[in-house]
């Protein structure tokens, strides 16, 4: 996994994303579900409707990194939320790429 300061914060949105889009698209879906700028230094993660696939945006001060992961097998648990999005910390969210369901501890299919 990739090393950011601490500082770095951890966004999730709860909504299902097109994975079509792209850096323009997605720093959009930023600005209006989280009402956060995306060129704060912050990761933006974005999942499909089918939550086999994860998108994640990052501002490095030069540019944006666009990070994508299909999950072979299963899918991705996103905690729960009666929000579009949500703020996790990054040991959850390494989990979440690992496709571990974190309401149950334990991977599932």
């Amino acid at each position: 996994m990739l090393r950011l300061p601490p500082s770095v914060r951890v966004f999730l949105c709860t909504l299902p994303a097109d994975m079509r889009k792209g850096f323009d698209g997605l720093s959009a879906m930023a600005r209006e579900v989280f009402e956060a700028d995306p060129l704060s230094g912050h990761l933006f993660v974005f999942r499909n409707r089918k939550r086999d696939r994860v998108k994640i945006l990052w501002w490095d001060r030069s540019g944006y990194c666009l990070w994508y992961k299909r999950l072979e097998r299963g899918r991705f648990h996103l905690p729960r939320s009666e929000s579009d999005s949500l703020e996790v910390a990054w040991a959850d969210l390494g989990l979440i790429l690992e496709g571990i369901d974190l309401h149950w501890g334990g991977a599932r299919s």
